[in-house]
């Protein structure tokens, strides 16, 4: 263990921590930079009962959005860490298409403090297969693993399935997001068990129309799940922004 210590320091000198912002040299792993830091958004209460969006002031309890009124949505609230911004959006192309794998237990540090209390599985937004290939793994997959080590909520991997590739939907509106992911998911039939009676977390990076986890909450619970929550690393807060 003494020969440990000299090794670390050197490594340390090395390739010291940075920044998954920027890239500057931080003391820790996982950290930002202050700059980064105080560029970050943090959501989380006030916000509406129904969706989660973010009030300006505390509206009282139950208080929902003006979408809410008209019509409440199925999954029962979208959390989510940080507002969609510019160090919120690298980090996450960083993680998504940088290969930067360690980037997922940096999200999901800021995430787990997000957690539902009642949760009690944890499921990924699923890739099509062919991505997968292409890319190597699915972001939300390496997410909600990390979310599992936080906060010892069991995870399951394979229970929903994305059985229709389909095409980036960056720059479509929301109709054009609902139609292109339509009958895109199903639930493992032989999983469908594990998701009876559960309060289901249904985890991603980026949360922009909500096409794609609208059509996973259909189809999570129509095979049982007794609710679903999104939890993801950043929300965009104007849709027409995302990617």
């Amino acid at each position: 263990m003494r020969l440990l210590a000299p090794l670390k320091f050197v490594a340390g000198l090395a390739l010291p921590p940075r920044c998954p912002g920027c890239g500057a040299v931080t003391m820790e792993d996982h950290r930002f930079c202050v700059t980064c830091w105080s560029a970050l958004r943090f959501l989380g209460p006030p916000w509406c009962a129904g969706c989660n969006v973010p009030f300006a002031y505390d509206r009282g309890k139950g208080a929902l959005c003006a979408e809410c009124h008209q019509a409440r949505p199925r999954h029962a609230g979208v959390r989510a860490a940080v507002a969609y911004g510019d160090v919120a959006r690298t980090v996450a192309l960083k993680l998504k298409y940088g290969g930067r794998t360690a980037y997922a237990e940096t999200v999901a540090q800021q995430m787990a403090r997000l957690m539902p209390r009642d949760a009690a599985l944890l499921v990924p937004v699923p890739l099509h297969r062919w991505r997968i290939w292409s890319r190597g793994y699915n972001q939300a997959a390496l997410i909600s693993s990390a979310l599992s080590a936080v906060t010892r909520v069991a995870t399951d991997l394979t229970v929903l399935q994305r059985v229709r590739a389909t095409p980036s939907m960056r720059g479509l509106g929301p109709r054009e997001r609902e139609k292109m992911v339509a009958r895109a998911f199903r639930v493992d039939p032989t999983h469908k068990e594990s998701l009876r009676g559960k309060a289901v977390v249904l985890v991603d990076d980026i949360h922009t129309s909500g096409a794609t986890s609208d059509s996973c909450t259909r189809i999570l619970l129509r095979a049982g799940a007794a609710s679903v929550t999104i939890l993801c690393w950043a929300r965009v807060l104007d849709p027409a922004h995302g990617d």
